[in-house]
């Protein structure tokens, strides 16, 4: 692939996002803010929202909590006609600390990955399009049906 597409974004983790004891965050949260970095993607790539179909793969790896920054990051990593595979990966960068005040927060030294996750979005055929060679890369050309 010879183009890198890729989106991040950053979110606080609300109060509302809490779901289990100890104002820990549930992990379909994680993976609500993966859907909204693949819809960039898909925009970016074909003009279109497409629609996540699935996860190959979804690894938890720390906890988050309410309060926690959370930066969520996918790199498109294939494609075909209609499907496009994104790798993603969340990190917390900045961590609440409300055990030592009501309104403490740290900003960690090394961002901790707390999930990995590579998902498939498929594009309705109408919409898929493919970046033509000329222009640099920028022009769009429609494939709905060269393929």
């Amino acid at each position: 692939m010879s183009e890198a597409v890729s989106a991040t974004l950053r979110a606080r983790m609300a109060q509302k996002d809490a779901h289990y004891g100890g104002n820990l965050v549930d992990g379909a949260r994680i993976l609500q803010l993966f859907g909204d970095v693949v819809t960039e993607i898909t925009v970016r790539m074909d003009g279109d929202e497409g629609l996540l179909s699935g996860y190959s793969e979804v690894e938890f790896k720390a906890p988050v909590y309410v309060g926690d920054y959370i930066e969520v990051s996918g790199r498109l990593v294939g494609r075909s006609r209609l499907r496009r595979v994104v790798e993603f990966t969340a990190w917390k960068y900045i961590a609440a600390r409300y055990e030592q005040g009501t309104t403490r927060a740290e900003l960690l030294g090394e961002p901790v990955v707390v999930c990995r996750a590579v998902g498939t979005a498929v594009v309705p055929r109408d919409a898929a399009r493919r970046r033509s060679a000329g222009a640099g890369g920028t022009a769009v050309a429609d494939m709905s049906r060269a393929e």
